[in-house]
């Protein structure tokens, strides 16, 4: 009997499950607001450019690094020269994300997802609301760098939180529902700017939610599979009784000798200390995630070069962030069809692929066709988020539990280094308007191709070993 089949036993997806992953899912609501903030706090207003600040690109680019240290925040005059300035919080901020996934993706196989995901619940809260106070710009990138850092911790632990308390056959359904809050939270950043019209408002007020969501953390309950394997087995089991209890379905006859016998393999396979080389260490793992980091980064790549610029469709910003996330709910839709029938290698490989044919077409748009380029703006970023949903649930299935979060960390360092480049590749069009989108949707092709190369996890149990993973695939 493998572990898997011990939690069908616990009522397989029952009131803990929806309880569990509600709770773990509820933060997603804001995590859109701390992604695509810099949409609001740094908007150009409407504005004039003196001669003056029209010099060459080496004086602007020396004045770039020195007013970046002295700058007021309260006055931002991120225009003319100073224009890459705000593109840089952005990628500040990604930068933080990026350091993130490396620490905390490390630090929770070592100390449990539960730990390090509470610990990022109020590290979100305490900074993103002190980023509010900021007196300068340099002060406010410091906390956006330390809001990213918790950013990720929140998202890596609860995808592995939630994935290593759901039987099989739950994964798609689950992974891809919860995907949702995210896209209305897109929505709701879209509202509160509207309703604010203030960045140390709206800074605090999608900040402030994270101490709620810290106070109730402390009752997630640790996973059982990571336990086991990091010899915690009597604290695994009190949470098996304890999940079992709320489902309803009490299992007195569930012991530590029971327990051991269903991961009895898993076990004797993590005698030893794992680090981020094993995961290219053997030929199943190395394959695995070369195509992940490429899947990760193209994925992260694209998406924000789409969305990190609302103000070049000449509509308002608030209209197009409505726009932009609404467009999500039917391609999350169309991703869970496509994860059900088609399973995740297909999907990840056509999501990319579609991504990228339209981004080139609209390459060939005249720019006074405006209505058109945004629907196939539209279009684009619906492909890329139909990619994100699939493989946030695709990683977690392809990495085995003794270096899940290790591996998560390891390979969404990609898309943190896809999200820093994206708004950097913007400033391109200036040099030829059409070459962002050449560097957009040759990046998802090439991609797309990687994801062909992955193994398909359809209905397949998840690994616990390097083994397993060597052994399936």
């Amino acid at each position: 009997v493998t572990f898997s089949e011990l939690l069908i036993t616990l009522s397989s997806f029952g009131r803990f499950q929806w309880m569990h992953v509600t709770l773990i899912s509820l933060p997603g609501l804001l995590l859109a607001s701390q992604n695509l903030l810099n949409n609001f706090v740094s908007g150009v207003p409407t504005h004039h450019c003196s001669l003056d600040n029209c010099r060459s690109f080496l004086l602007t680019s020396f004045r770039f690094f020195m007013i970046i240290l002295i700058i007021s925040f309260s006055q931002w005059d991120l225009v003319c020269s100073l224009r890459p300035l705000k593109q840089m919080i952005q990628t500040i901020y990604m930068g933080g994300v990026l350091t993130g996934a490396i620490i905390f993706g490390g630090l929770s196989d070592r100390f449990g997802r539960r730990s390090v995901l509470i610990w990022s619940y109020l590290q979100l809260a305490i900074l993103g609301c002190s980023a509010a106070l900021s007196p300068t710009y340099s002060v406010y990138c410091i906390f956006r760098f330390l809001c990213g850092m918790a950013v990720s911790g929140i998202i890596i632990n609860g995808v592995s939180l939630k994935v290593e308390w759901i039987p099989t056959k739950e994964r798609t359904l689950v992974g891809t529902l919860t995907s949702f809050f995210f896209t209305f939270g897109q929505l709701i950043l879209a509202g509160l700017a509207y309703w604010l019209r203030d960045w140390r408002k709206l800074q605090v007020v999608v900040c402030v939610p994270h101490f709620l969501f810290f106070a109730y953390s402390w009752w997630f309950a640790e996973s059982a599979r990571w336990l086991v394997l990091n010899r915690r087995s009597d604290k695994a089991l009190k949470n098996l009784h304890r999940v079992a209890r709320i489902n309803g379905k009490p299992i007195n006859q569930l012991t530590l000798e029971v327990l051991h016998s269903h991961m009895k393999k898993e076990i004797d396979s993590c005698q030893s200390t794992l680090t981020a080389y094993d995961l290219v260490k053997t030929r199943g793992m190395r394959r695995i995630s070369i195509c992940l980091m490429a899947v990760w980064f193209a994925t992260s790549f694209a998406y924000y070069g789409l969305v990190m610029d609302l103000q070049k469709f000449g509509v308002s910003i608030y209209v197009m962030q409505i726009i932009f996330g609404a467009v999500d709910i039917p391609s999350k839709l169309l991703a869970l069809a496509a994860l059900t029938y088609l399973g995740r290698r297909y999907s990840q490989a056509t999501c990319l692929f579609m991504s990228a044919l339209v981004i080139f077409a609209n390459i060939f748009i005249p720019p006074d066709m405006q209505v058109l380029r945004t629907v196939l703006a539209c279009l684009g970023k619906g492909f890329t988020s139909s990619s994100f949903t699939v493989v946030y649930l695709y990683t977690g299935e392809l990495y085995p539990t003794v270096i899940r979060q290790t591996g998560m960390g390891f390979v969404s360092t990609m898309a943190r280094t896809g999200s820093m480049a994206a708004p950097a590749v913007l400033i391109l069009d200036e040099v030829f308007p059409a070459l962002p989108s050449i560097v957009y949707g040759g990046a998802a092709v090439l991609a797309g191709f990687f994801a062909c190369f992955l193994p398909e996890t359809l209905n397949v149990e998840l690994p616990d070993t390097i083994n397993d993973v060597e052994e399936k695939w």
